[in-house]
């Protein structure tokens, strides 16, 4: 990982960061006033942002309850998981069988905090500070190899954290894609989505703004043609690509996403 990359423990209240941003959209409180600043600016162009991240909470949590249940996952890999909330991705899977293993990752050293304080009791669960780039730091961190067994079938998500990273031909989102892949063995999953926008003029305010906010901490909003370009090889899950709060609803009054100015899109690949 380019030294430009490494990683910092200290928690800066100044600076919004995108992790304590989404925990304030989620109704959390492990974010300070400047992730919250950012936010009400953020939703005077965008403002159906609050709904979509809860949208994208309640995917992640069928998505990884489909996979417990109906595709016999036991391992999930989360990159970039973000500050712990209710039905975190172990919460959800152990209800179904207390022996799945997780390993959440996050460069925001306010996750690990908090992560590692909700887990000192659960040894079937880590939290590892790194770059969801890192590729080889991750799969060789003691505690994924100690939780995970890649020679059987993992879920690895990729969950609205995209955007968070820059194109690169070495780190950017298909590259890290391609290299997690590979390691990867047949009947592994491959959860991702990002925001995405096909108006041109919100692609560029929200990715110039959030730049801007974060300090250099972010990528782009892409557009819905980049996520299905990370999928090409992988057997897509019904009903395919889409904006998530359609992905496989629980009933039919669910709610959903309920403007498209900025929507999250993506979905869930098998290795085949």
């Amino acid at each position: 990982m380019p030294a430009e990359n490494q990683l910092s423990t200290h928690i800066d209240q100044n600076v919004p960061t995108a992790a304590r941003m989404y925990d304030h959209y989620l109704g959390g409180k492990d974010n300070y006033a400047a992730d919250r600043s950012a936010c009400e600016e953020l939703d005077k162009v965008v403002p159906s942002t609050r709904r979509l991240a809860l949208n994208n909470r309640r995917f992640l949590q069928r998505a990884v309850r489909t996979l417990t249940q109906e595709y016999g996952i036991r391992q999930f890999l989360d990159h970039g998981s973000g500050l712990p909330t209710q039905d975190n991705v172990h919460q959800v899977a152990q209800r179904i069988d207390p022996d799945v293993h997780v390993v959440y990752v996050d460069n925001d050293p306010m996750v690990l905090v908090h992560g590692r304080a909700l887990l000192q009791q659960d040894d079937r669960t880590a939290v590892i500070h790194a770059d969801m780039r890192s590729t080889d730091e991750i799969f060789g961190h003691p505690d994924t190899e100690r939780l995970i067994d890649f020679s059987q079938p993992v879920a690895v998500l990729f969950n609205s954290v995209f955007h968070c990273i820059p194109d690169s031909d070495t780190d950017g989102p298909l590259a890290v894609v391609e290299r997690v892949r590979s390691r990867l063995v047949p009947g592994s999953i491959m959860l991702m989505c990002q925001l995405v926008s096909e108006d041109p003029e919100v692609r560029d305010f929200v990715t110039n703004f959030m730049d801007q906010a974060t300090q250099g901490h972010w990528g782009r909003v892409r557009q819905e043609k980049d996520v299905a370009e990370w999928f090409e090889g992988l057997e897509i899950l019904e009903p395919g690509l889409v904006e998530v709060s359609t992905w496989r609803p629980d009933t039919e009054v669910a709610p959903r996403q309920l403007t498209h100015e900025w929507v999250e899109f993506g979905g869930i690949g098998v290795v085949r």
